[in-house]
């Protein structure tokens, strides 16, 4: 059965949209074997990963599940949202992150953006291990093989060039379908918990994190003023790292897609996208990042290229992202 495979090379075949709409359309059916709910987050995991691709489309199991966990932490510990398969057993993932909440002396509610980093990597690795085998073959079956490459052995997955394509240019759509689902399964198993309600939960588990982090760091090597506006940013009160990209569609924190903006400026944006001449500015401005010694070191910056954004770009506008914005520079 292809859940119990720990390799397997993707089909190397041409398939059209209308073939990749087919395997997502199963995926999301009653058709496909869903004693668990791994397959809809793995999708939404692959979905928050698109462009931390390397250059042969491959991700590293510890980018795919460091999301992974990060949804069922939040569903799991902190929401109290059980996750019971069709023998009435608590799936594998909610076994390992009950152990590892009493394993680290957690509280059982915090969120996991606030677990410390050195037990966060702990638990991710725990995952890894321990549903690994469950969860990658069983999405590589639902699609006939086509999705991707997987070897559980070197924790390395490969996407086709079809299905990342396509997930790119439907990555909105998909996100929606794949929390719809979730919510679905969930729904059977937690009794007094509403489909709306559920949803709202799943959009909210992969939360904006803080990102002073960024702050400090693009501001000691770069920007000293809003990149929109070009207004002098003296100190950190009352300015903002913002996402060109807005998160609500990469939902992930690439330090290539951020940038420094006043208050003004971040305000009126909000969810927009920016006129596409600060894209070609953002590509400037990421090629000058390139060349510091202390960012090269950073996994998103070696794995960033210029097309990244550019595809960003043009697949945000297609996702419903045409609401071009232009700062008032008055």
């Amino acid at each position: 059965m292809s859940h119990k495979l720990k390799v397997a090379e993707a089909r190397a075949e041409y398939i059209t949209e209308q073939d990749v709409w087919s395997h997502f359309n199963f995926i999301f059916s009653e058709k496909s074997k869903n004693s668990a709910s791994y397959k809809y987050a793995l999708v939404k995991s692959l979905l928050e990963n698109l462009y931390s691709v390397n250059e042969k489309l491959e991700l590293t199991y510890y980018q795919v599940f460091e999301s992974f966990t990060e949804i069922y932490w939040n569903l799991v510990i902190h929401h109290k949202l059980s996750q019971l398969n069709l023998q009435q057993k608590s799936a594998r993932i909610e076994t390992v992150l009950k152990e590892s909440l009493l394993k680290h002396h957690l509280n059982d509610q915090i969120i996991f953006e606030k677990i410390p980093d050195q037990i966060k990597i702990k638990i991710v690795k725990k995952v890894i291990t321990e549903c690994k085998n469950d969860v990658m073959g069983a999405l590589y079956g639902d699609t006939q093989g086509l999705i991707y490459s997987f070897d559980n052995y070197k924790r390395q997955l490969k996407l086709t060039p079809s299905f990342y394509s396509f997930m790119q240019r439907f990555q909105k759509v998909l996100m929606y379908l794949s929390n719809y689902h979730l919510a679905l399964f969930l729904e059977k198993y937690n009794s007094g918990s509403s489909t709306d309600g559920l949803l709202l939960k799943i959009e909210n588990v992969s939360k904006r994190k803080s990102l002073d982090k960024f702050y400090l760091l693009l501001a000691s090597v770069y920007q000293k003023e809003c990149f929109y506006c070009g207004n002098k940013i003296k100190s950190r009160k009352g300015n903002h790292v913002d996402h060109f990209i807005p998160w609500s569609f990469i939902q992930n924190d690439q330090l290539w897609n951020l940038v420094i903006a006043c208050v003004k400026c971040n305000t009126s944006k909000n969810n927009k996208l920016a006129d596409k001449e600060f894209l070609e500015k953002l590509i400037q401005r990421n090629n000058f990042l390139s060349l510091e010694e202390n960012i090269t070191q950073r996994v998103d910056m070696q794995l960033y290229v210029p097309k990244k954004l550019e595809d960003l770009y043009k697949y945000s506008r297609q996702n419903g992202y045409t609401d071009i914005w232009t700062p008032n520079r008055l």
